[in-house]
């Protein structure tokens, strides 16, 4: 229960459907470095409060759990490694993995706990094995940031909202009395509450600027910048460079500390390597679509399984800044057939 609306209606909705719910809330960033800025930041004081509130409301029992060290070494360290090597990170699917199905997964089995249950907007089919399929609420739908969790995980998953809209959610925080009913969802990601990534990784790793060379397509010198990790590929605004037309960032070179610009056309690519993917249908044999990071339209691609986990992706049209660092994840419909961390644009 992280003290929004959708955490706390799926706790209601349980509840009313006769389980024995259990409401806890992970702390996962110590409080000097979290909630200096905007209320909305992760497992700040007032978020905890929320959460122990409504709990008393629902007449739950609640617990605050302590996984800082857990959600800086997986997640923390991995969003910093990922942009100093020029890769583009995604914590949320991570987080996922590694903290709320993984170390929280394991704490809730030492409680007793069948189950853990969430608010993302997602749905669970249960026919044997169990499959992963997008929300009812297509503009909240989170099935992306959950493909990588395996069918150990998701036969342990309760997802109560998958079948509701937001507005529905709300209306259902209203109509139970909650005081968060009309909470703000939270936007950035939780670590970095004033969404400076850049300003992060610099003072969390006391990195200081280092001046490269922003080059076009073949080689010919446009400009400077301060380092590398603050450019990831697709990115348009602050290269600081007049241009007859726009400039976007088509590749980083960390070793040379070197960023590479050109035109919107050259973001544009249809074929790259995934890895470490992982399955949760068979490997199927048909076109499915592909989703390359959140915000993405899923698009048609073909998908060739390869040995070590691995996968190529061709897309049926190019598509915008295909990232290394991002995930890929696989479509069949309003099923997640899989999914893997985009490796190299072909």
């Amino acid at each position: 229960m992280s003290g929004g609306v959708d955490s706390s209606v799926a706790a209601a909705v349980l509840k009313e459907a006769g389980y024995d719910v259990i409401g806890a809330t992970m702390k996962i960033w110590p409080k000097e470095s979290c909630g200096q800025e905007k209320e909305k930041s992760c497992c700040s004081l007032k978020d905890i409060e929320d959460a122990r509130k409504v709990s008393r409301e629902l007449d739950i029992r609640h617990y605050v759990l302590n996984l800082e060290a857990e959600f800086r070494k997986n997640v923390i360290d991995y969003f910093i490694d990922e942009y100093l090597s020029a890769r583009t990170p995604n914590p949320c699917i991570v987080c996922n993995e590694k903290i709320k199905f993984g170390s929280l997964l394991k704490k809730a089995e030492a409680l007793g706990c069948d189950f853990i249950a969430t608010g993302h907007y997602a749905r669970i089919d249960v026919n044997g094995a169990c499959r992963l399929r997008e929300a009812v609420d297509k503009t909240k739908d989170q099935s992306y940031v959950l493909f990588c969790l395996k069918q150990s995980q998701l036969k342990k998953i309760l997802l109560p909202i998958g079948g509701l809209t937001k507005n529905e959610v709300r209306g259902k925080a209203k109509e139970l009395g909650l005081k968060i009913h009309d909470k703000p969802d939270s936007q950035e990601i939780c670590f970095v509450p004033d969404n400076n990534y850049a300003g992060f990784i610099k003072k969390y790793r006391n990195i200081k600027p280092w001046k490269g060379d922003i080059v076009d397509k073949s080689g010919n010198a446009l400009g400077n910048h301060a380092g590398f990790w603050n450019f990831t590929i697709g990115q348009r605004r602050g290269l600081g460079i007049a241009h007859k037309e726009p400039l976007y960032v088509i590749g980083v070179k960390p070793e040379h500390n070197i960023v590479i610009a050109g035109t919107s056309e050259d973001v544009k690519k249809k074929s790259f390597l995934v890895k470490k993917v992982n399955w949760l249908t068979d490997v199927p044999e048909k076109e499915l679509e592909v989703k390359i990071r959140y915000n993405h339209k899923k698009a048609p691609a073909s998908i060739k399984d390869l040995a070590g986990n691995k996968a190529e992706v061709v897309f049926k049209d190019p598509q915008n800044a295909i990232t290394p660092g991002q995930a890929a994840v696989f479509y069949d419909g309003e099923y997640v057939s899989g999914g893997g961390w985009i490796d190299k644009v072909l």
